[in-house]
């Protein structure tokens, strides 16, 4: 038993010097249990117990621009749910805690306070620490890491040897986004709105640069096909945004000659085309602009005006180069290819609507079967040639391309042939004429990972002029980052701060040791948070990456948590670096997360929260306000996990009347002898039966608020049968406390720790064991519905146990107490039905 906590002797007799019970305070209860349970060790997992089968639930770890948000408050309330139910069901439980702690914000601010970007990392860490063991989180925090620590990130740099051993890690010139204030390299979502840079808002050029990649496409196929091992354990829009960035297309590639010109020798080049079947409608070709092959094609008497056009694209997205809005330009090149069936002479032409990396840079102009080529062609006054009759208008009157389904025309080999028909026929035309072949194509391009930052993993790369490119030695690991610069000398310069510093860049060669220079790029941070979660398994280990065989027994994880903004590029690059490292031998799995939950946004007044708009929600003030249990249990059960919270909406003052409402009831039964449960009010017994039962199948289902739901309507019976005569020491109102406790400690865990030991138990009842029920006791005709306005009861009704959503949302609108508080607020605004007992009507 803790130090101030309450013993059996102590709960329901004890008394204030007044005489009069004690009530209810949230920041007593907050104050006795957060050192237990730091002190306790009560959330670590043994590594260690191959007694009990293991549970991995793992939050996307956060970044450390500050203190926690309303955001953080919902994430890890709903990440905790599934960790704590697990602990009660008898799991061996990893719930990790760790920061994505590289990134710009740090240099940022390190630049503008003449500060070394550790300094402002490591004291946000501190203060998000604090403030997530006040959050109450069932963290093991001997898992800690930080992405930033040299102990982390030399193992960062370790795998980057391993891909480079094996050809997944490559250099190569192409062309990438710039911008020009941050003096970095951004992804392509980095990239927002009308092309400028997601942090500073400056609009982003091009630039050509010698970058570091990863060879992602070499595992297009496994990463769009393993999807089938996630279907229905993810979010169907996650998998399908992850397919379409992937994109696979089948089709094939056709090989054109290219009439010389001039001095210029003829040549040929490949394009890539999903419609073979449309071969007969090419009337012209067209090269990414910004793609070498033009600078290839183009004759002199056009490359002036080549180099004009190109210069132009700088400050052009590839987002806005593919818009259909967009007008479409573009310039001649001066040379013919030769259709690969006919002979016919096509002009080439260098464009901005098709992208450098997309095949080889160049696509086949049918107008009158897509769009994009239909303008450009009436732009420039090419040909338009119908070879798929669709029933359609002629696409020149029209200006809309027949992109549909029919027969196809003017194309000797397959006419007449359906489409699918006519696409098989065209690759045997092709490959038996050795003009082509069947082939897949990738929306997919390899990971650019450098930047020209200071605050990142340095890349393990020396430079020799007479070596080339030469891999730090594993024992010289950690590239450590220098601990003696300032501000201004992180400042932006065109170049990677690390540039500058030649104490650092200049090294003997590992080969040869002659003169030589460190690689000065630094990692992207997906890098450092695509395999955090295999780390947490061997935080402190100096030998190895981590335990193959520890992560072998936790993973893949169980239950991962996190935003939807990751559903992309995060996820998609853990997946691959999984896949790596299977092959590598490193790990059993090639996934590496079972199953997916992304929580929705915390709005107030239908708005995200912005200092600008006036509405943030500072979460300390709401902690300080209402406790930690509050805000948790408000944030749970305002909605299913995946949809939006709107605070404006929500009453963490009401969800504080309910925790006190249920700490009054173990309160109250605390003292009241034991008996034989079986003994007890045959009504309330099937309440708490139901109620288990219910909660199982709902946790299982994660509709965790409507969990909360059925705990309220639990705690109610009780307090009702307490009122009614029954009295605290009815065997059913213990029984019904305890459930009570226990379904709590899942969202409230300071209250629920309060009531578990004031009903006469060892702290902590995150370690008790889940409430079994009795299927005898769960026959229910009716149940009681709980009718919210705004997040607050305001009625109830009774009904039948299978009336569907439309009929209860009828019956609640019709209740007078509840049209008394439309009228009043001025209407309904909406109505959530969430399960058979439980209406929200929000007003106004």
């Amino acid at each position: 038993m803790i130090e101030g906590a309450l013993t059996v002797s102590e709960t329901a007799a004890d008394v204030q010097p007044d005489g009069q019970k004690k009530s209810y305070d949230f920041q007593e209860i907050e104050a006795r249990w957060l050192p237990f349970w730091d002190e306790d060790g009560t959330f670590a997992a043994d590594l260690e117990d191959l007694s009990r089968p293991t549970k991995y639930v793992c939050d996307m770890f956060p970044y450390p621009s500050g203190d926690l948000h309303m955001g953080h408050a919902e994430a890890f309330a709903i990440g905790d749910v599934p960790a704590r139910y697990a602990r009660l069901r008898g799991f061996n439980v990893l719930h990790p805690i760790g920061w994505d702690s590289f990134g710009l914000p740090a240099e940022n601010a390190a630049i503008k306070n003449n500060a070394h970007p550790a300094e402002w990392t490591y004291r946000n860490i501190d203060t998000q620490a604090a403030s997530f063991k006040r959050y109450g989180i069932s963290t093991d925090w001997s898992t800690r890491l930080h992405t930033s620590d040299q102990s982390y990130y030399r193992w960062t740099q370790w795998l980057f040897l391993k891909f480079y051993e094996q050809g997944l890690a490559y250099r190569k010139d192409s062309p990438v986004n710039w911008c020009p204030s941050c003096q970095t390299v951004l992804a392509n979502e980095q990239v927002i709105g009308d092309g400028v840079c997601e942090r500073c808002k400056t609009p982003v050029t091009k630039k050509s640069l010698n970058q570091w990649y990863f060879k992602i496409t070499d595992y297009a196929d496994r990463l769009l096909d393993d999807m089938e091992q996630l279907q229905g354990a993810w979010p169907e829009r996650v998998l399908a945004m992850q397919r379409n960035w992937i994109g696979r297309s089948t089709g094939a590639s056709v090989s054109y000659t290219i009439e010389a010109a001039g001095e210029m020798a003829e040549t040929q080049t490949d394009v890539f085309t999903t419609r073979p079947d449309t071969l007969y409608g090419v009337t012209f070709m067209v090269v990414a602009a910004d793609a070498e092959l033009a600078s290839e094609l183009v004759i002199d008497a056009h490359r002036a005006e080549l180099e004009e056009y190109r210069a132009g694209l700088g400050s052009v997205t590839e987002i806005e180069r593919q818009s259909a809005d967009r007008e479409r330009t573009g310039v001649f090149l001066g040379r013919y290819a030769i259709h690969p069936l006919t002979g016919e002479k096509l002009p080439i032409w260098a464009s901005d609507y098709v992208l450098a990396d997309y095949g080889t840079g160049a696509v086949m102009g049918v107008p009158a079967h897509d769009q994009r080529d239909l303008e450009f062609a009436q732009a420039m006054g090419l040909d338009v040639r119908v070879v798929v009759d669709t029933g359609e208008e002629h696409p020149s009157a029209a200006g809309a391309a027949a992109a549909g389904e029919g027969t196809l025309v003017n194309s000797p080999e397959w006419e007449g042939l359906a489409k699918a028909e006519a696409i098989e026929r065209a690759i045997e035309v092709l490959s038996g004429r050795r003009l082509g072949e069947a082939k897949v194509n990738y929306r997919l391009r390899d990971w650019l990972l450098s930047r020209q930052r200071f605050w990142g993993a340095p890349i393990p790369i020396i430079h020799c002029e007479a070596c080339g490119e030469v891999p730090v030695p594993e024992d010289q690991l950690p590239v450590r980052l220098p601990t003696d610069v300032r501000g201004e000398e992180l400042a932006p310069k065109g170049k990677s701060p690390l540039a500058s510093l030649e104490d650092w860049v200049n090294v003997d060669c590992p080969a040869c040791g002659r003169p030589a220079r460190r690689d000065t790029d630094t990692m992207d941070t997906f890098v450092d948070s695509s395999w955090y979660y295999m780390r947490y398994l061997s935080p402190n280990s100096e030998d190895e990456v981590f335990s193959t065989e520890t992560v072998n027994r936790f993973l893949p994880v169980d239950q991962y948590v996190g935003g939807v903004e990751h559903a992309i590029l995060h996820l998609l690059y853990s997946r691959f670096f999984t896949k790596v490292l299977y092959d590598m031998g490193l790990v059993s799995f090639t996934e590496p997360f079972k199953a997916l939950m992304n929580q929705g946004q915390v709005l107030n007044g239908g708005k995200a929260m912005s200092k600008s708009l006036g509405n943030g929600v500072d979460l300390a003030e709401q902690l300080d306000a209402y406790g930690v249990d509050a805000v948790r249990l408000t944030m749970i059960f305002a909605s299913p996990p995946e949809d939006d919270v709107d605070w404006a909406d929500v009453s963490p003052s009401g969800a504080a009347k309910f925790l006190a409402r249920a700490w009054r009831l173990a309160q109250e039964v605390s003292s009241a002898p034991g008996a034989d449960r079986s003994e007890g009010a045959g009504g309330l017994r099937a309440v708490t039966h139901r109620t288990i039962a219910d909660a199982e199948q709902l946790l299982e289902a994660q509709r965790y608020n409507v969990v909360i739901a059925r705990l309220m309507e639990l705690v109610n019976a009780a307090r009702k049968e307490i009122d009614s005569g029954g009295g605290p020491g009815d065997p059913a109102v213990r029984e019904a406390a305890e459930t009570a406790a226990q379904i709590l400690s899942l969202v409230a865990p300071y209250t629920a720790e309060d009531m578990w030991t004031m009903l006469g138990h060892e702290p902590s009842v995150a370690n008790s064991a889940w409430p079994t029920y009795d299927e005898s006791l769960l026959v229910q005709d009716t149940v009681t519905a709980v009718v919210q306005v705004k997040g607050k009861l305001r009625d109830k009704l009774e009904v039948p146990a299978d009336i569907t959503a439309e009929e209860l949302e009828a019956q609640a609108l019709a209740l007078p107490k509840i049209q008394g508080y439309i009228e009043a607020d001025g209407g309904v605004r909406k109505v959530i039905v969430r399960a058979p007992k439980l209406v929200n009507v929000v007003t106004g």
